[in-house]
């Protein structure tokens, strides 16, 4: 359990290597749009690993081999394959590239085996010591592909899981189905994780950088990407509705807590605390944006699962509204009981003995 994060007041943060995370299920074509990327120039200063160099992908792409282990793309991106434990192969390259035997760069991508659930790869990230000053979290991009996505996130818990964490879903394979099924996946898609960007996408499509680049790392896109997380409630305002079909999309479901008052710091992080220590396994994915007392600035929230990235301020109010919101991904847990436990907790005058989060 990491709340390290919340037990000081939200700092601007240090620079530091930027992670990237694409994940998708088996088949879905994420070495392929890992390729596509990595082709633009604005993705040379990254450098890459995956579990296993596929037979499509990457190979073709391969210009020199600095040695056994790491070899240089065309496009200038490093490329090394996972043989040992991800904080070793992490620490190795920032260690390379200190040295200057490496590249210089500024981002990592970390694309995962089709089976992996993400959450113990942002676990190695977050709570680490050695990496948590040296790395931060990007964009996680999940691929799902639009015709065996819908069958594998009712087959499998790790697609749904994957579904669930993204920042950004992209749609592949579009131009194998009619246009009923992307409607319905993208629709199924939504509900799964309403704060994603969804994006459709086929083989000929040249993806954006911005799939990974646009985050709320990103100065410039800061308070754009914290609106599209909190226009979900508009888009689905039956997450409100505690009696909605708790079966729909398996036991995953999306909610949205708010709070007009601004909210004490401490109070907050405790129920937090609370809350995660209690049900971080099922708390896929938490966002959001708090209003708190003495601070004219929002504060940027997010997680996965009990870790929770390091709190941010925004320079500005998105859409001029100042109240707090948070978007939870919750399996198996009852939004009711998580509501109640907010209201008693956070926007209580004051704490009372003996009190637990839900």
């Amino acid at each position: 359990m990491d709340t390290e994060n919340l037990t000081t007041p939200p700092e601007t943060e240090q620079r530091t290597v930027t992670v990237n995370i694409l994940t998708g299920f088996l088949g879905s074509g994420k070495t392929s749009l890992l390729r596509r990327l990595l082709e633009q120039p604005d993705l040379k200063d990254a450098a890459v690993i995956i579990n296993e160099f596929g037979e499509v992908g990457i190979d073709h792409l391969l210009v020199e081999e600095i040695d056994d282990e790491v070899v240089l793309l065309k496009s200038g991106c490093i490329c090394c394959t996972i043989r040992v434990d991800l904080k070793d192969a992490i620490l190795n390259l920032m260690e390379r590239r200190e040295r200057r035997q490496i590249p210089w760069f500024s981002r990592l991508v970390v694309e995962t085996t089709g089976l992996a659930d993400p959450a113990p790869i942002i676990a190695t990230l977050l709570a680490d010591p050695l990496l948590r000053h040296q790395v931060r979290v990007g964009n996680i991009v999940t691929v799902v592909d639009a015709v065996n996505g819908p069958e594998n996130i009712d087959k499998y818990p790790e697609s749904m899981r994957q579904a669930a964490v993204a920042d950004r879903l992209v749609m592949s394979k579009i131009d194998l189905v009619d246009p009923d099924t992307i409607r319905l996946l993208e629709h199924r898609l939504s509900e799964i994780n309403p704060a994603a960007d969804i994006v459709p996408m086929d083989e000929s499509d040249t993806p954006g950088v911005w799939l990974f680049t646009r985050d709320i790392h990103d100065l410039g896109s800061r308070t754009a990407e914290v609106s599209r997380w909190l226009s979900s409630e508009i888009n689905h305002p039956h997450h409100h509705n505690h009696h909605h079909d708790v079966n729909r999309h398996g036991d995953v479901r999306a909610f949205v807590l708010t709070s007009p008052d601004p909210l004490d710091w401490a109070r907050f992080a405790l129920w937090l605390s609370m809350l995660l220590n209690r049900h971080g396994k099922d708390i896929l994915r938490l966002k959001g944006i708090l209003a708190l007392e003495n601070v004219d600035t929002p504060v940027v929230v997010q997680g996965v699962q009990h870790l929770i990235h390091k709190p941010m301020h925004l320079s500005t109010w998105p859409d001029a509204t100042v109240a707090t919101k948070l978007v939870i991904i919750a399996r198996g847990l009852d939004p009711a009981v998580v509501e109640r436990s907010f209201k008693a907790f956070v926007t209580a005058g004051k704490m009372t003995g003996g009190a637990a989060a839900a």
